[in-house]
């Protein structure tokens, strides 16, 4: 295979897909053919502390290739998709300098969106009228929507809350639609790089199957352990590392409220949910030029790689 300059033309490979799709390997594949940095798009790998539950690979998992924006933030903290997009640019621009390829692996299609395509600039939230908003049932808030910014009630789900109160908070603080807002979006670097996407849609029951079977290897690999560390540093429910997949489970098993078994059912349940969401809006929030691969790759990936690398 030919290899091609990152630094000259700024080229940029993406890989995305649900969870267990099998992004990480491939990734791999493609940093021993091009030299490269794999860099993470996934927010729960962010997390020093999910190691374990987030499938983040480890030392030798990563075999000798450099990986960036794993496990680089505390549990403590919560990530968002401007702090992560910013993280990620700068990542990018150092792996260009180095000629090195930058390959952006992970399931978290937002992080990609705002990387890509920047955020607007939407000032902080009032918190006194987030709490008011908070308070408000969801039919309540949507009729609301409906009265101060139709465009936003229009495109949102009737039972939608999380959507309903974001649209809501921000035409009550800042007296401007969320639409007005995205108009002028920045900082994004999908214009100044030459990107080479692939998004994984391998068969759902193939993916489900594997969600199930990763599960259990958690569990086997001290998903138990990591939990038990995680709750006695008695930090917030409210931070992101506390609602990831398989920490509320393994929590109320090690509370007594479950068992082994329910614990695992609930995490395999939840997780295959999870990796539908991640199915479909990848397929559907995508552009439709993104290369997709269908099957799955049976460790047969000098065709895919070089289909990525010529896009």
């Amino acid at each position: 295979m030919n290899m091609i300059s990152p630094k000259l033309d700024k080229n940029v490979a993406l890989i995305v897909g649900p969870t267990a799709s099998g992004k990480s390997a491939l990734a791999l594949e493609i940093a021993k053919k091009q030299p490269s940095v794999i860099i993470n798009a996934d927010s729960a790998q962010v997390y020093r502390d999910l190691r374990i539950l987030s499938a983040r690979p480890d030392i030798e998992e990563m075999e000798g290739i450099e990986h960036q924006l794993f496990g680089y933030i505390d549990g403590d903290e919560a990530c968002s998709a401007a702090r992560w997009a910013g993280d990620a640019r700068a990542a990018i621009a150092a792996a260009h300098q180095r000629d090195l390829m930058p390959i952006l692996v992970g399931g978290t299609g937002m992080y990609v969106r705002v990387l890509l395509d920047g955020i607007a600039p939407i000032p902080e939230i009032d918190p006194v009228i987030r709490r008011a908003i908070r308070k408000l049932e969801t039919l309540e808030a949507y009729r609301e929507l409906e009265t101060f910014d139709p465009v936003s009630a229009e495109r949102l789900h009737p039972t939608d809350t999380t959507r309903i109160q974001r649209a809501l908070e921000v035409i009550r603080s800042t007296g401007k639609p969320l639409d007005q807002w995205h108009r002028h979006k920045s900082g994004g670097i999908g214009d100044k790089i030459r990107l080479h996407p692939l998004v994984l849609l391998p068969p759902r029951e193939w993916l489900y199957q594997r969600c199930d079977l990763r599960l259990h290897q958690m569990i086997e690999g001290g998903a138990r352990k990591e939990v038990e560390i995680l709750l006695s540093r008695d930090l917030s429910t409210d931070q992101p590392v506390m609602r990831a997949i398989g920490v509320p489970e393994i929590a109320a098993w090690l509370a007594g409220d479950l068992t082994r078994e329910a614990a695992i059912e609930r995490a395999q349940a939840a997780t295959r949910q999870y990796a539908k969401r991640q199915y479909t809006w990848f397929r559907n929030q995508c552009p439709p030029d993104w290369l997709r691969a269908e099957k799955p790759f049976n460790n047969d990936f000098d065709h895919i790689i070089e289909t990525i690398l010529r896009s």
